[in-house]
């Protein structure tokens, strides 16, 4: 039976992931704490106010896209106390950050980029495709994990999960089962997990984020021939949506309707694919 195995969420984008046993869905369709930070370059204009300012004004996201560096820091998320405790790969020493008065945080942040950056917050969250209306959780069985392991001998299951970052984990199912949660464009595929339902929209196009390592941020552009031979050998029989124009795709992102806003995710929770129908995006 298919069930939801794992919620990890990303509370400062590009940094560690944080794993839970439950996730309310709020306001914007998102999990609670998803990408709720993001840190922005400022270099460009001093007097940028990231908590007031349109993400795509004035300040581009400091991600795994734009630089390595991040990969080498190690974070952990406090959700209660609201804090992030970071540190820089293989050194000991950690300091400990308060979110809501980030001023400490960015002048940390700006000394280790070497740029003026500054890390702004929107509850709604950080998400690449939120411009296109896609801002939901991203969708991956736990089997397909496996299975692309399986094509690196070389890199554990777990450097697979923080080099894909899927929100939610789906477990009793085969591999590349999310494929199922995508169909032609012009439609999605409504699935449900508990009580939330939940829009399939389309297979994550991949960037760079996947063929470096998220210890190091060292890159090896191997990882990404041997996906896409790999990717297309095992390609399933009844994978025919046209939204699969590259084999460099793995992950189905989501959209969750308005009206489930507010409920709650949960490790254990049943999943049911219930079909297809028309969606613009």
């Amino acid at each position: 039976m298919a069930e939801l195995r794992r919620i990890t969420t990303y509370p400062i984008k590009a940094l560690d992931p944080f794993d839970r046993e439950t996730g309310q869905i709020t306001d914007g369709g998102v999990i609670e704490d998803d990408r709720e930070y993001a840190i922005l370059d400022r270099s460009a204009d001093e007097s940028y106010d990231p908590d007031t300012a349109s993400v795509s004004g004035n300040g581009d996201y400091i991600n795994g896209k734009r630089t390595a560096a991040v990969h080498r820091l190690r974070s952990t998320f406090d959700p209660e106390a609201r804090t992030l405790m970071i540190r820089i790969q293989d050194e000991t020493d950690a300091h400990t950050f308060d979110l809501d008065d980030r001023t400490e945080l960015n002048a940390w942040l700006t000394d280790y980029f070497g740029r003026p950056v500054s890390v702004r917050r929107d509850a709604s969250g950080h998400h690449d495709l939120r411009k296109r209306d896609i801002s939901g959780p991203s969708v991956i069985s736990t089997a397909t994990l496996r299975e692309v392991a399986s094509w690196f001998p070389e890199i554990e299951i777990d450097s697979i999960r923080r080099r894909f970052r899927a929100n939610l984990e789906i477990g009793g199912v085969p591999p590349f089962w999310e494929d199922r949660l995508v169909a032609d464009h012009g439609e999605a595929v409504a699935f449900r997990v508990g009580d939330v339902r939940f829009e399939g929209v389309e297979p994550c196009k991949r960037c760079v984020v996947p063929l470096r390592d998220p210890d190091t941020g060292e890159k090896n552009d191997d990882v990404r021939q041997t996906f896409i031979e790999k990717r297309r050998e095992t390609r399933p029989e009844w994978l025919d949506s046209d939204r699969f124009d590259s084999d460099f795709r793995l992950m189905t992102v989501t959209n969750i309707p308005t009206r489930d806003w507010g409920k709650t995710l949960r490790v254990g929770d049943s999943v049911e694919i219930i079909g297809t129908h028309s969606y613009s995006s």
